[in-house]
């Protein structure tokens, strides 16, 4: 299948990467990006990487009329896709997006509502979801393994220095829709969505602290019941120096089990501890690219059978507004000091 990139930021040379590995199933056909010389300049780039040079589109409408192009791959900030997701949707081009889709569960919504009323396919890179110790902790879920879950704890505890929030638009409202929560905790949140179901409600504090000057949020803690019943604390932060691995921690009738970035560990109840995987990095401390392709690799190529098999992807769109509620409900929170109950709307 043959996709092109749209946005060639941070995260542009891990999907390339990825491509490289998935391939032949998947070839990188072309780049786009606002300057058509940096997009240039990237082609050549890869070109040792990918084993060839991908071509360069001017704009989306280029990329639409195409029809040897079978998706879209779209790494642009948030505020940048309605547009374009118009474009390709009318031209029946499907389209993978990295996460956030839009800047709040509005926008977002809207995005989706347009792939499906053109029927193309709309699938959103949550590459946590791909670990290996993830669905394993999934399948162990489903089967019961630890009995009913009564209390989970979820940490972001991550680090960005000042230049980050320095580069124009990064952890602003009109760019990126907000701060840690829609910027990085969002793909913790959305596994703990995915591992807990829907949620009930949230009582949140969202702050900016003192080690960063930003517009948006650094440091959220809340309170999140879970329609289960399981009642979760959540603290995520990009101020907490040096940077640690994301956690989720299960503590269930007959184990604590604590996911802990790519590693599993189980404490049973009866004193013994087994130990699944090993941590790597993730991309917590002041590097945010330093993590594995091979997560976006499960993701890209998943996408692509979607498409031939005529299924939904791993993290569809409409799937992916679940957690873009939950960001909205505990921002709104924070904002009007009140729990938000999502069943009756935010």
């Amino acid at each position: 299948m043959k996709a092109v990139l749209i946005g060639l930021g941070m995260v542009a040379q891990t999907h390339v990467r990825a491509i490289a590995d998935a391939h032949p199933k998947i070839t990188l056909a072309g780049v786009c990006a606002r300057d058509k010389k940096r997009a240039t300049i990237f082609a050549d780039s890869v070109t040792s990487t990918l084993g060839y040079t991908p071509n360069v589109y001017a704009n989306a409408q280029d990329i639409a009329d195409d029809p040897d192009i079978d998706f879209v791959l779209i790494c642009t900030p948030p505020n940048a896709r309605l547009e374009m997701v118009q474009i390709f949707a009318k031209a029946g081009k499907h389209i993978l997006m990295e996460k956030p889709i839009e800047r709040d569960t509005v926008a977002a919504q809207k995005i989706v509502e347009i792939c499906e009323a053109a029927g193309v396919t709309l699938g959103v890179v949550f590459q946590h979801r791909m670990r290996a110790a993830s669905k394993q902790l999934a399948s162990l879920l489903a089967q019961n393994a630890f009995g009913d879950i009564a209390v989970a704890e979820i940490t972001v505890p991550w680090w960005r220095d000042q230049s980050y929030y320095d580069a124009p638009g990064r952890g602003t409202y009109v760019r990126d829709g907000g701060g840690v929560l829609i910027s990085q905790a969002i793909h913790t949140l959305d596994l703990a969505l995915s591992l807990l179901g829907p949620v009930h409600q949230v009582r949140a504090t969202a702050r900016t602290t003192a080690l960063h000057k930003m517009e948006s949020e650094d440091f959220v803690q809340a309170s999140v019941d879970f329609q289960s019943g399981v009642i979760t604390s959540v603290t995520c932060s990009t101020a907490s120096f040096p940077g640690g691995a994301e956690t989720i921690t299960l503590h269930c009738a007959e184990a604590s089990v604590t996911l802990a970035s790519g590693q599993l560990v189980v404490h049973w109840r009866d004193g013994r501890v087994d130990t699944h995987g090993a941590q790597g990095a993730t991309g917590g401390g002041a590097d945010p690219m330093a993590f594995t392709h091979d997560w976006h690799k499960e993701i890209l190529t998943d996408f692509a059978a979607a498409l031939d098999e005529h299924r939904a992807p791993a993290i569809s769109g409409r799937e992916a507004l679940n957690v873009h509620r939950l960001i909205d409900a505990m921002i709104t929170s924070s904002r009007d000091d009140r729990t938000v109950i999502l069943s009756q709307g935010i």
